[in-house]
């Protein structure tokens, strides 16, 4: 690892965001959350599934597609949802609401295999959220609609639990958006 980097956010020393992270959280929820990171994701200071992580008490992060492919999937019980842009969109919550949501962290290319690919993920009933405003970007986007991790997390956990933790989220996703760019990365705009 780098030295001058956070071993936790992965930022450079300077622009660690764990201060922020460590004001919003942690930040409890009802709903299970489990991030699912592609394992080229693992070291890249961009990734926000390691900032949510970092944010949400009780969520799970496992790497996935690494050197040992065939690692046990996470433990995911009845009433998890796979949220992924396909089926129906939701504007409010299920019923009854999901016990669990798993989040696909990677490019889009990778998540589409992941999808495909991972079979624990096949029963899980998928929930595809409404667009959301574009915002500042650590990325770009290969398409309009296209979402961070962080902020699919906010979304669904706003449509299911309501405003505060969504708002935590946010928040902190625009500070490590602005750090970044201090940094001189992520100086993507919003696409639309």
């Amino acid at each position: 690892m780098d030295p001058t980097r956070c071993d936790r956010c992965l930022f450079i020393a300077a622009l660690c965001v764990c201060p922020a992270v460590a004001e919003v959280g942690p930040l409890v929820t009802r709903t299970r959350v489990v991030i699912l990171r592609h394992h080229s994701e693992r070291y890249r200071s961009s990734n926000t599934g390691r900032l949510a992580h970092l944010a949400l008490a009780g969520s799970e992060l496992c790497d996935v597609f690494g050197p040992d492919r065939h690692q046990p999937g996470p433990n995911l019980p009845a009433g998890t949802y796979l949220v992924f842009p396909e089926g129906p969109v939701h504007t409010v919550a299920p019923t009854p609401p999901p016990t669990g949501l798993v989040f696909l962290d990677a490019t889009w290319h990778q998540a589409r295999r992941m999808r495909q690919r991972l079979p624990y993920l096949r029963g899980l009933p998928p929930l595809a959220l409404a667009p959301i405003p574009a915002a500042a970007r650590m990325r770009a986007a290969p398409a309009t609609g296209l979402v961070s991790t962080i902020e699919a997390i906010a979304h669904a956990l706003r449509l299911i639990e309501g405003e505060p933790v969504a708002a935590a989220l946010e928040g902190l996703f625009a500070i490590a958006v602005q750090r970044s760019r201090r940094s001189g990365r992520g100086s993507v705009a919003a696409a639309g």
